[in-house]
């Protein structure tokens, strides 16, 4: 009863439920608010008596009872008739432990979180954790009034898994886990693998049926299998949902956010009127501050709530294929925040990050760093880019600051870094876990591609494993992207003493598998907007623009422009604004937009701009002068 009441013990079920008792068998129920509770066995019905003050019900039989038994709570005014949720075996099979114990499941969420089954005939969530050094580990939610001596999970050996089946819980119910680690510290957690989560700034996980949405893009996912990235054009648009309202969308009226469904077929007819190949979504993984852009996920496994549910966010990307456009997401497994509820010190010490800061933390972002090194950290990495693949049928993960999982010394003092077991500063373990990542993320969905946004000169980072590359897909061009914006900050007068800036990236340019990118990153932080960047009066301003995008539609690599730019814009991205359509009504920035329209149309129709932009042999100098 003690380890009961103060929720101590790892091992719940051996104490309540139906149990063998000298010749017969003893029921233990706990229940702190119920008024009292029956039990029916076939169908005899019997009062459970109550037997202290703090909510055990205990009742003995002289025979051996069938653990077949329903338990009937009342409370006030009404009573709840369920199974008894400590009468169940674990649920999980051999072959499943099995993969999991071995790092090998690469379907996370069929094992871990909150699973919707039915159980001996009986419907109801079972809820499965991995914090193996907990001591104790609880589901709270409103089911239970929140309160983690009602619903103990079960330790299974030495896995570090804990297990509870809850008979009658629906898809819907928001839940936490609540553990108390070795020093008796008890604290509540989001799920690892929630698939779907309360709305900020509530932190609480949903239970999420199975993904049941019925998609129609079996035409393009046909077409992808066989259509290598690399060979195709792609001019990818990248979004911020939150801060895109362009035309089609209704009013917002007193609305925080519109909804995945509505933002499809606004943007979709938006991306086909100006001809891009893509969309690229800044995060959509949970995560609870709006200003971090996404980029501080807390929900690993969970479209954020702001925009609609994770069915709403299939029907996104189901409307986008079937209008023939590709969907990309940032996905960020370089680091994640120190919020409370979730991954950081998840069950007590640091399972997911490294303890010693000097490995685990990122002194300029204020957050952690994964534990590459750690088996299961990499596992719940893979498992997690592929579960975007196959179950929200996305195209491509951008990798966010790639160059920071690669360096140990990343944006550290000499004396902030530990170097690696030969004394260098590469992070052996990041790099084991990209290769690995890229590996499967082919092999399993093939022409689906991994982008890094990587600012270094890290060798072959979009090359082969078998050649000694990294595997990437594709890179982000962030020396084109610098060069670019400098050569073109300058008069057209001075330009010719600054050429090789220019034409500097062809040196490299086919050294990797680029994407020339003129991300959000350059027009916030006070860089300004591009057409605020360009020398000369307001007509200059524009006459520069306009052979600035024509220069890099011309320049070898795939193309990522991101939103507002364009239309030209005045004021830089601002995240809680949002777009300056009005400018439209000026000829000047409307030609902007149709000049991008066009270079878009053009770059799509002449093969030669794309289909092998990533070999030499694509590109020749005229004059390099």
């Amino acid at each position: 009863m003690q380890s009961i009441l103060y929720a101590s013990t790892a091992n719940p079920h051996s104490i309540l439920g139906l149990h063998p008792h000298k010749n017969g068998s003893i029921l233990r129920v706990f229940d702190p608010v119920a008024q009292k509770i029956e039990v029916q066995i076939g169908k005899s019905r019997r009062l459970i008596p109550k037997v202290s003050d703090d909510g055990f019900f205990a009742l003995s039989f002289d025979k051996v009872q069938t653990s077949d038994y329903l338990i009937t709570r009342y409370y006030n005014d009404t009573a709840h008739t369920t199974a008894d949720t400590y009468s169940f075996l674990p649920s999980i099979s051999d072959f499943d432990l099995h993969l999991f114990t071995n790092n090998d499941l690469r379907d996370l969420t069929s094992l871990l979180g909150a699973r919707v089954k039915t159980i001996n005939k009986v419907q109801g969530t079972r809820f499965v954790l991995w914090a193996p050094n907990a001591h104790r580990v609880s589901v709270i939610g409103n089911f239970n009034s929140w309160d983690g001596r009602r619903h103990i999970m079960r330790t299974l050996g030495s896995s570090g898994l804990w297990e509870i089946f809850i008979p009658a819980l629906p898809e819907g119910e928001f839940y936490k886990f609540e553990l108390r680690d070795a020093s008796g510290h008890i604290f509540t957690k989001q799920d690892p693998v929630a698939r779907q989560c309360e709305m900020r700034p509530g932190n609480a996980a949903v239970v999420c049926a199975d993904n049941n949405y019925q998609w129609n893009d079996d035409k393009w996912m046909d077409t992808r299998q066989k259509t290598q990235a690399l060979k195709q054009a792609l001019s990818i648009y990248e979004v911020h949902l939150s801060s895109w309202d362009g035309p089609g969308l209704p009013e917002k009226h007193d609305r925080e956010f519109y909804n995945y469904r509505e933002l499809a077929q606004a943007l979709s007819t938006y991306i086909l009127e100006m001809d891009f190949t893509h969309i690229e979504l800044m995060p959509i993984t949970e995560h609870p501050y709006d200003q971090s852009w996404g980029y501080q996920t807390t929900g690993y496994f969970a479209p954020t709530s702001r925009f609609g549910t994770p069915d709403d966010f299939a029907y996104f990307v189901d409307h986008m294929h079937q209008c023939n456009i590709g969907v990309i997401v940032d996905w960020v497994p370089a680091h994640f925040p120190k919020d409370a509820f979730a991954l950081g010190r998840f069950d007590g010490t640091a399972l997911y990050e490294h303890m010693d800061p000097r490995l685990g933390e990122h002194q300029d972002w204020g957050t952690y760093i994964f534990n590459y090194g750690r088996n299961e950290v990499q596992n719940f990495l893979i498992a997690n880019a592929l579960y975007w693949l196959k179950e929200f049928h996305v195209d491509g993960l951008r990798v966010d600051a790639v160059s920071s999982m690669l360096y140990l010394d990343y944006s550290r003092d000499h004396d902030q870094w530990v170097p690696n077991e030969f004394g260098g500063n590469e992070n052996l373990a990041a790099i084991e876990f990209i290769k690995k990542l890229n590996t499967l993320s082919h092999d399993l969905h093939p022409c689906t591609m991994i982008i890094a946004e990587e600012s270094t000169a890290y060798p072959q980072v979009s090359k082969p494993i078998h050649e000694g590359g990294l595997g990437y897909t594709m890179k982000w061009n962030m020396g084109w992207m610098n060069d670019f914006l400098d050569y073109f900050g300058n008069e057209p007068v001075h330009r010719k003493h600054h050429q090789s800036i220019l034409t500097f990236s062809l040196v490299y340019a086919f050294n990797e598998n680029f994407i020339l990118p003129l991300s959000h990153d350059e027009v916030v932080h006070g860089k300004g907007s591009l057409i605020t960047r360009m020398p000369g009066d307001v007509w200059q301003k524009f006459a520069n623009l306009r052979s600035l995008f024509a220069t890099m539609f011309a320049h070898p690599g795939k193309k990522l422009l991101f939103m507002g730019s364009e239309i030209a814009q005045w004021r830089e991205w601002d995240a809680d604004g949002s777009l300056d359509w009005p400018t439209l009504s000026n000829s000047q920035h409307a030609g902007i937009k149709t000049l991008i329209a066009d270079l878009n149309k053009v770059y799509k129709n002449y093969p030669c701009l794309w289909e092998n932009d990533h070999k030499h042999e694509s590109f020749q100098w005229m004059d390099y002068a």
